[in-house]
């Protein structure tokens, strides 16, 4: 889709002299120096990317034989709709770019991408330019993907989007770009936020979007400028969707050049004003104050303190992007982990219902009472008692009211019958990948100790289900 590129062919800007009636402008801004940007992303170095093919084989292992089973087994999709791709495991790192709409979110991209006054420059304006989810990411050549096309190819990451609908599918934009930074790391620019409009305006879920990339998203840049301070609904929806992943946000006030001394101190105030009710954190996010775009910064303001910050800005980045293998087996660990509670919760469950049951109970009603009350009945602290699993990684009781709703209880089986004589427990598997495989793969790439200190005590592994299969 060719609207938000300034030009139909692939082509990479001409290096070609200029005709004398071409003379740049005298008043047209002169550009800064790109050398900090490119030293701090090590754009110049030769060496080879490091290759983690091996761990990435190894880590799809794991997944496909320790974690998957119990996933599908208690249909944890259907409760956290995050159903993990052997494209999403693969995957570069991913940079959330959000904001209200005209603060340089684009401009921000093109500058990092030097792709200011190429064919393929994202659109920027004062007015609302962004309409699209727009995904920048490597490849041979310029050319842009229809997200109808990005859905269907099952080797990339985005193939879950479409459920999202065809008329999501219609906003959303792959553009791939022959430079050396997106060989590490994607970039993903969003439609501005814009108070005034209404959700259904736009003709598709633009929350449950947001939140689908928020969830893989490894940074995520929330950036403003000095006029759009002002926190919404919409934006106050968005923070709220951010809850968790406070340790991915960074908060950019863009174009500070804009601003004298004394007014960027009144507007980095009414920024932290502004968001305090919303990062209710102990630490809050940190906060880059500099101007992202390739011009010179304006006269008679902070220019060492802004390079200083761009550069900050600049090594997070790279740290990400250096991270990127320990961060993947954090993140399928994490995964892990939440598919085992909901299992034991799931079990916990079905073994009350069981117990509740007799010759003349109506099914219905005995597990309708035990949903309605899980308390009653222990449900939920007995899975606390029993696997040391921290109560701020239980579920919301409510959730499974709707996961039951279209999932009977009697669809499942206790996770004692979850075994086989060749392929032992589902318990045991996600337990051994929690405790050893996930830790020693990332020992392997010299990152922690070895998982031997590991116990159920640190990990709340909890209870081994008896495998009625093993011979003794």
């Amino acid at each position: 889709m060719g609207s938000r590129c300034r030009g139909s062919h692939p082509v990479l800007p001409s290096t070609q002299q200029p005709l004398p009636e071409e003379v740049e402008d005298a008043s047209e801004p002169t550009k800064r120096d790109r050398s900090h940007l490119e030293n701090t992303l090590k754009l110049n170095e030769d060496k080879p990317a490091d290759d983690f093919s091996g761990v990435l084989q190894r880590l799809r292992k794991i997944y496909h034989a320790s974690i998957k089973p119990l996933e599908q087994s208690y249909r944890y999709n259907e409760l956290r709709q995050h159903e993990i791709t052997d494209g999403e495991i693969t995957s570069k790192p991913m940079v959330l770019f959000l904001g209200p709409w005209s603060v340089g979110k684009s401009s921000m991209i093109n500058y990092l991408l030097g792709l200011d006054d190429t064919p393929y420059q994202l659109y920027t304006g004062a007015e609302p330019t962004t309409s699209e989810f727009t995904v920048i990411m490597h490849g041979p050549k310029l050319k842009t993907i229809e997200g109808i096309v990005m859905a269907a190819d099952s080797a990339r990451s985005f193939s879950p989007l479409e459920k999202f609908g065809q008329n999501f599918l219609e906003k959303l934009i792959g553009i791939e770009v022959p430079h050396k930074l997106l060989e590490r790391v994607t970039f993903v620019d969003t439609p501005g936020i814009i108070e005034n409009r209404k959700q259904q305006e736009r003709g598709y879920p633009f929350n449950d979007v947001c939140q689908w990339f928020i969830d893989r998203a490894d940074l995520i840049f929330v950036v403003f400028d000095p006029t759009k301070l002002d926190v919404g609904l919409e934006l106050e929806m968005l923070f709220r969707q951010l809850k968790g992943r406070e340790s991915q946000i960074r908060i950019i006030l863009n174009k500070a050049d804009s601003l004298a001394t004394q007014e960027l101190m009144r507007v980095y105030g009414a920024l932290f004003w502004s968001l305090a009710p919303l990062i209710n954190v102990t630490e809050p996010p940190r906060v880059y104050v500099s101007s992202f775009w390739p011009h010179e910064y304006h006269p008679d303001t902070h220019k060492d303190l802004f390079l200083k910050e761009e550069i900050s800005l600049l090594e997070d980045l790279n740290q990400v992007i250096e991270n990127r293998m320990e961060n993947k087996i954090a993140f399928i660990r994490q995964h892990a982990i939440r598919v085992r509670i909901h299992a034991l919760l799931v079990d916990r469950y079905l073994q009350t219902y069981k117990d509740k049951m007799t010759f003349f109970s109506d099914g219905e009603l005995v597990f309708r009472d035990i949903v309605e009350d899980p308390d009653k009945f222990f449900i939920f602290k007995s899975i606390l008692a029993k696997t040391n699993v921290s109560k701020f990684d239980l579920p919301n009781r409510e959730a499974y009211k709707d996961f039951f709703g279209i999932n009977p209880i009697t669809s499942f089986k206790l996770l004692s019958q979850q075994c086989s004589y060749m392929g032992g427990c589902y318990l045991e598997k996600i337990e051994k990948a929690i405790t050893r495989e996930l830790p020693d793969l990332l020992g392997s790439i010299g990152l922690g100790k070895k998982p031997n200190v590991l116990s159920c005590d640190v990990t709340g592994c909890g209870e081994t289900p008896k495998n009625r299969y093993k011979k003794p």
